[in-house]
């Protein structure tokens, strides 16, 4: 089955068809760097990791980019989020910046999300915004007015297609103040003309400014990815007027289509309303670590379709961790079973279970990137592999070898939600693992030497960190108790 995903643009189901083949080009708008980045925010970027790890397992080389906006983005009232941060903290503009990108990269780090292949600054890439920005007025989309540049939406009869807003629909002075030098309400900034108190300048044809929000996407993806690309990401509150304007000044200036494919994802709300830094509503990914596992959060980030809204509470993380335990606990059991196991052919027959569920994953990420469906196709699954290991049958080296690689290559490279001791990487998961394991073996020694109460005293130590013991005829093996 190809791969089918909805298009935002245009509202419908296409198989994705890459403009060059073999090669996917994708670009993501990025976090603006003021403040420690949130869950919200994860919701997004899991989504968009998971889908990049998906195609890459299927051959494609993909280049993904993905910014940093670090001046520009600006509030309601016309201030510009960095500043205002820098003011409040008496902090330059670029202390902000630095110290919130550190936060995000870390967080992103944390939760397994791996790194753009680029990750431009809009503050590194002025000339190619004030170069589009020329381009426009040179054709007549864009005027200058007062030392600030807009966008006559006017003059584009697409504007809107994207979000679907008439140009009467729409409002104005959305994410900038309303000025009187524009031609129409509904007009947005290319280049704003920096007044006395603003820190963030740049020389320009027009005096010193600095770029508006939208600009900064369309120069830095036409910068590393071309005119056109294949698959354009971001959440769906950005919809308008951030990529509404992205294509509008895009097409205009480049006179080819901009992106060919638009995935948007659905907001992380709390009792139903939007999780908003400005609503105060906020969990910061290092807090929601300090309690669960990344592969928890990931996995309850992926419990829904990428396009819905999912409600986070304590309760649903809570449950989250209960299914993403049984998973992890299967694998655990899978590889502790490894050591002893007898090299024979015993439990082979449980390959075309595997090549099954490996096709059921598959046709499910092929449904729209469907990880609701993939997850519970991993959920049967781990049923079965604890039906198989628990049967008491001597299942052997290679059939427990291709159970591994089986979750190593769904649950781990693509989902992302198995830690690392459970694929096979370094990292603190894997430490826990053996001093647990140096733990059992302890305990082996205490039963073996028959002193039972260290081997009692061993066993209850383990269970008050959650960590219960099964003893079997070929060794104990452990689980966490969810």
């Amino acid at each position: 089955m190809a791969l089918m995903l909805f298009n935002v643009l245009g509202r419908t189901i296409q198989e994705f068809v890459p403009l060059t083949p073999g090669q996917v080009t994708m670009y993501v708008c990025g976090p603006t760097v003021y403040d420690h980045p949130h869950i919200g925010h994860a919701k997004t970027y899991v989504a968009f990791d998971s889908l990049v790890r998906y195609l890459r397992s299927t051959g494609l080389n993909v280049l993904y980019v993905q910014n940093i906006t670090d001046v520009g983005h600006l509030l309601d009232s016309g201030e510009d989020r960095i500043l205002r941060k820098a003011a409040q903290t008496q902090a330059r503009p670029m202390q902000i910046v630095e110290t919130y990108t550190k936060s995000y990269f870390d967080a992103m780090d944390a939760l397994g999300v791996g790194r753009p292949d680029i990750s431009p600054r809009a503050s590194g890439h002025i000339p190619e915004q004030i170069k589009m920005i020329e381009t426009l007025v040179s054709k007549g989309f864009a005027y200058e007015a007062g030392g600030s540049v807009y966008f006559d939406v006017a003059k584009d009869p697409d504007y809107g297609k994207l979000s679907n807003r008439r140009l009467q629909e729409q409002e104005s002075g959305t994410r900038e103040a309303v000025r009187g030098d524009k031609r129409n309400p509904e007009d947005f900034a290319l280049w704003k003309k920096a007044e006395p108190e603003h820190i963030l300048r740049w020389d320009s044809p027009w005096g010193e400014g600095f770029p508006g929000w939208h600009i900064e996407c369309s120069a830095m993806a036409k910068k590393y990815l071309g005119d056109t690309f294949d698959i354009h990401g971001g959440g769906i509150d950005n919809i308008f007027p951030h990529n509404e304007s992205e294509i509008a000044q895009s097409e205009c200036a480049n006179d080819a289509d901009f992106a060919r494919y638009w995935l948007l994802v659905g907001s992380l709300t709390v009792d139903g309303i939007k999780m908003s830094k400005s609503l105060g509503n906020f969990t910061t990914i290092a807090d929601a670590l300090q309690r669960y596992q990344p592969g928890v959060i990931r996995m309850f980030m992926q419990s829904v379709h990428y396009s819905n809204p999912v409600d986070y509470s304590e309760g649903a993380l809570d449950a989250s961790a209960r299914g993403w335990e049984r998973i992890a606990n299967a694998v655990r059991l899978v590889q502790q079973t490894l050591r002893s196991a007898p090299a024979t052919d015993d439990g082979l027959h449980f390959s075309e279970r595997l090549a099954a569920a490996r096709a059921a994953f598959n046709t499910s990420l092929d449904d729209d990137f469907n990880t609701p469906g993939a997850i519970a196709v991993l959920q049967d699954l781990t049923r079965e592999v604890n039906s198989l290991l628990n049967s008491g049958a001597a299942v052997g080296k290679a059939a427990l070898e291709a159970i591994d690689a089986t979750y190593r290559g769904t649950a781990g490279d693509v989902l992302g939600i198995l830690p690392a001791g459970e694929t096979a990487g370094a990292g603190s998961a894997q430490r826990e693992a053996a001093l647990i394991q140096l733990l059992i073996d302890l305990r082996t020694q205490a039963r073996k030497a028959k002193n039972w109460a260290e081997s009692d005293r061993l066993r209850d130590e383990l269970a008050a960190i959650g960590v219960v013991l099964e003893d079997r005829a070929d060794g104990t093996v452990w689980k966490v108790n969810g």
